[in-house]
């Protein structure tokens, strides 16, 4: 039923749209135009320990782009279906423990903007690994 529910091809292009804003976000965070204490739960105690949190984050954000890219063929590179499905699966459960986490955030634009969108991208993530293709 969900699969009728958000197409597939919905399903991708919402995580791209969403991880596109994400990114960013990101480097809007990197930059210091938004203070990174309204990221990572408000837990960063200092410039060098959010420019690796979020470089992290960054590298993270790009590879769900690329393989939900793959797995939904958008790219012109052959991609092993399985993998591309399986590794959808972990950003799925990835997109989850995140949302508890922004549940769990001490600032409220993490908690209250943060935990919607995380737990959107969990269920995009979850329609497009139920898909074979």
């Amino acid at each position: 039923m969900f699969k009728k529910i958000i197409p597939f091809h919905t399903a991708a292009k919402g995580i791209f749209i969403i991880l596109t804003i994400m990114l960013l976000f990101h480097i809007l965070v990197l930059t210091g135009f938004i203070p990174f204490d309204i990221v990572w739960g408000g837990r960063l105690k200092s410039r060098e320990d959010m420019l690796v949190f979020e470089s992290v984050s960054v590298g993270v954000n790009l590879l769900i782009v690329l393989v939900i890219a793959g797995h939904a063929g958008y790219l012109p590179l052959s991609f092993n279906k399985k993998i591309t499905r399986i590794l959808t699966w972990l950003m799925a459960g990835l997109f989850l423990l995140n949302t508890i986490g922004n549940l769990m955030a001490v600032n409220p634009i993490e908690k209250f903007i943060f935990t919607p969108l995380t737990l959107l991208l969990t269920l995009l993530c979850y329609r497009v690994a139920m898909e074979k293709t």
